[in-house]
């Protein structure tokens, strides 16, 4: 699920905490002192910041984005408003009421017997009545958008509000001190660290199990230090299979195959081509570094020139150097249960569209419609995920991941593609499709690989199931990026909610709404706003997330948007006002992954 955001928030509230903060910081052995302590860079790099040192951008979607603020040092140099106080006040309020209605904790104890569900009936109504605290944590909720539906106190700790305090399971806390976020991860773990946010996930007494899309042995040290449980396979594991080099190779082992191609490395053109004619995939090929979203470690090399072009970056590589084949490519969500791997539906994906993303080959969006594979095509690519599923829970890998599958046009075959150990950007589309609302979204099998239950599931029937039920559902998204290549500060900006497509091309604003779960017809869509005004838009920013109930892409003459999605691109960015800014500042964006 992706490059980059960038948001310069003006000084916050002056580094003074309520008592109510202040108890929740200082119980427990030392939590303030640990907050503060060598290896804790979210906050007391900010010490550092007052000299504005360049920015950095981040990519959103699948958890990247960028935040500013002020140091401790200058909030007391910069007193702040009422209007600041009282937001920051009531953050803490709401942080630290306990709902009547919960209760105190469950008594569990060594005799207490462990709760079986029997059924999708059970695990649904298991999920409705739910007391544990479940929270995604992230830049902003756009993975895992709606999942509150389906699971009792499943709430959002994010960096970006999108709804500016109008969701009601959304929480953000209300200053965010200035950091150079070099990554998804280190905005993770800001969120986490930050007192506001501790303190919201920890208002019901219970221990709060946290989901995140990207994570670190940081990640890690912090959940274990403020007692929150990690319900994501260790991160030693998920970089481990992330590598395009170990996909290959278990999906070989597990007779999921990828595109004809050889492991090895190379040092000019000369010795790529030698290997690759030695093995029969010609000297038109694709190449690929272990690491990082296709968009930016693919490279299509078919002669010297396309060598020199990309050879620093995979010079010293290891490679996966592939035949380039004539291919459709569609993405699939699975999650690895102790029954067996349930496989989701299969969506297309759309890429390199100059409308939406200014890289080549970089993803922006996805189809969800009963073409998006044959019925022959969908069968083999089931059997290859599940093979690969399988192949992963002999890793020691449980819960959620995203796959990308292949066809050969030419040929018919369809291969295994890159594997995302992971919440992904598609996850969105996953979890609103018919197979979902029959049984349960996608993600709440794993979850119930992370709750203290045992569950009887048949996933052959499932897995039937939901391919069936493939043949009746048509969702879509966009990835809104700026492509022009400039600085410039919004004056603003669409609010996010549903949005209503005329018949003369004009986009209006209907209503707000929390997700995209009531949308009914191509001609509305929901639009997740990222940027407000005051914010940066640059090159490879994105913008936004729309979603619809009708196809973006056709076939009818080669991939290309429909007319439909055009208007709807064109109608997003005409929302957006901005102006140049005579010095902007530097921004440097990071890898995105999808």
């Amino acid at each position: 699920m992706p490059t980059d955001v960038l948001r310069r928030v003006q000084p916050g509230p002056a580094e003074r905490l309520s008592g109510l903060v202040r108890d929740a910081l200082q119980a427990g052995a030392g939590l303030r002192q640990r907050l503060r302590g060598p290896g804790r860079p979210g906050l007391t790099a900010v010490l550092c910041a007052c000299c504005a040192p360049p920015l950095r951008a981040i990519h959103f979607l699948t958890g990247h984005c960028f935040g500013t603020g002020v140091s401790s040092l200058q909030r007391a140099a910069h007193p702040t408003s009422d209007s600041q106080d009282g937001a920051m006040n009531s953050n803490l309020e709401q942080a630290t009421q306990v709902e009547s209605a919960q209760g105190p904790p469950d008594a569990t104890g060594p005799d207490t017997p462990r709760r079986h569900l029997r059924g999708i009936s059970e695990i649904r109504s298991f999920f409705r009545t739910n007391t544990e605290p479940v929270f995604f944590v992230g830049p902003t909720a756009f993975n895992l958008l709606g999942i509150d539906r389906w699971v009792r106190n499943f709430e959002y700790v994010v960096y970006y509000d999108s709804w500016e305090g109008a969701h009601p399971r959304v929480f953000a806390p209300s200053h965010r001190p200035y950091v150079e976020f070099q990554s998804v991860e280190e905005i993770n773990n800001y969120l986490l660290r930050d007192p506001e946010c501790h303190a919201y996930m920890t208002r019901h007494g219970r221990t709060p199990k946290v989901a995140l899309v990207f994570l670190d042995e940081e990640t890690e040290r912090i959940c274990e230090e403020l007692g929150y449980e990690l319900i994501l396979p260790p991160d030693s594991l998920r970089r481990h299979l992330d590598s395009k080099i170990v996909t290959t190779k278990l999906g070989n082992e597990a007779g999921a195959p990828s595109v004809p191609n050889i492991l090895g490395q190379a040092d000019s053109w000369e010795q790529l081509r030698s290997q690759a004619e030695d093995a029969g995939l010609g000297t038109d090929l694709v190449v690929q570094t272990p690491y990082g979203d296709s968009g930016k470690t693919t490279f299509f090399v078919k002669s010297e020139d396309d060598w020199d072009a990309h050879a620093e970056d995979m010079v010293g590589q290891d490679l996966k150097i592939m035949k380039r084949i004539n291919n459709r490519a569609a993405a699939v969500e699975a999650v690895n249960t102790r029954h067996g791997t349930v496989v989701g539906p299969f969506m297309t994906d759309l890429t390199g569209y100059p409308e939406l993303t200014p890289y080549k080959g970089g993803w922006c969006g996805n189809d969800l419609y009963p073409e998006a594979l044959t019925e022959a095509h969908r069968a083999t690519a089931i059997e290859h995920v599940r093979r690969l599923g399988d192949r992963l829970r002999q890793e020691g890998y449980k819960g959620f991941f995203e796959v990308d599958v292949l066809v050969d046009v030419d040929t018919d075959e369809v291969y295994l593609g890159e594997l995302n150990p992971r919440i992904s950007g598609a996850s969105s589309m996953t979890n609103v499709t018919a197979g979902a609302y029959a049984d349960i979204p996608l993600f709440l099998f794993h979850l119930l690989e992370y709750m203290d239950v045992d569950y009887d599931l048949d996933v052959k029937e499932i897995n039937e199931r939901w391919r069936d039920l493939a043949a009746v559902d048509v969702w879509s998204q966009l990835i809104i990026k700026f492509t022009d290549d400039r600085v410039e500060r919004l004056l603003a900006a669409p609010r996010t909610g549903i949005w209503q497509l005329h018949d003369d091309g004009s986009l209006a604003f209907r209503h707000v709404s929390n997700d995209w779960h009531e949308l009914t017809d191509a001609d509305e869509c929901f639009f997740l706003r990222v940027y407000a005004a005051g914010d940066y838009q640059f090159k490879g920013a994105d913008l936004g997330v729309l979603v619809t109930k009708g196809r973006m892409q056709s076939y009818a003459e080669g991939a290309e948007l429909t007319p439909r999605s055009r208007r709807y691109i064109d109608g997003i960015r005409q929302q957006y006002q901005a102006e140049a800014v005579p010095e902007p500042p530097s921004v440097l964006p990071l890898s995105y992954v999808k």
